[in-house]
């Protein structure tokens, strides 16, 4: 084993996805993931809790970039034009990440175990959402509407831009945001 080698949670990242991919989730093991990535045990749970972290690590960072962006959104937006603010912000974050993001998605779709992490992670992101939208002053009910929406819309928009190499998850987000306030305004 090497003795070090830098960015030690990359390369714990890598060799699960690899292994993940390879095996399968539920046949992967944490000892054989440090082993890929060249580290002990012991150094993988230094950097995650268990296995599914790998996949979903990133999950606190994303909402608190979401709920500072609609807290921190101009008072005269509309809460869902605050909501959409938040959403083109976690949007950004996933610029250098397409690759990453759709094997994480694959490995999740042939998973049922970490499907259902994935809603309680979407859950929670609603939770958040709601939660800085009550905090601008928009009353409970618009609140939890508004925050369920702008998980839909991140839904819908990310499943069209995993797929497409090319896509810019921004400005689909914000087309998937004007698709909305179209069904919505109609009525």
């Amino acid at each position: 084993m090497v003795r070090w080698q830098p960015n030690a949670r990359g390369r714990l990242e890598e060799a699960a996805l690899e292994l993940y991919a390879e095996n399968g989730f539920d046949r992967t093991t944490v000892a054989e993931i440090a082993e890929r990535a060249g580290l002990t045990e012991r150094t993988f749970f230094r950097h995650f809790a268990d296995k599914r972290e790998v996949l979903f690590s990133g999950q606190d960072a994303l909402v608190d970039i979401l709920s500072k962006t609609v807290v921190e959104a101009p008072d005269s937006l509309s809460p869902l034009a605050a909501v959409g603010a938040g959403l083109i912000a976690v949007g950004a974050q996933f610029d250098d990440r397409h690759e990453l993001a759709r094997r994480r998605q694959q490995i999740i779709d042939a998973t049922p175990a970490l499907q259902e992490r994935e809603l309680s992670k979407l859950a929670a992101l609603a939770d958040a959402l709601a939660a800085a939208l009550r905090a601008r002053g928009v009353p409970d009910t618009a609140a939890r509407l508004g925050a369920e929406s702008g998980v839909s819309v991140f839904k819908v928009a990310f499943e069209q831009w995993l797929p497409d190499d090319g896509a810019d998850l921004v400005k689909i987000i914000e087309t998937v945001l004007a698709d909305l306030r179209a069904v919505a305004g109609g009525g």
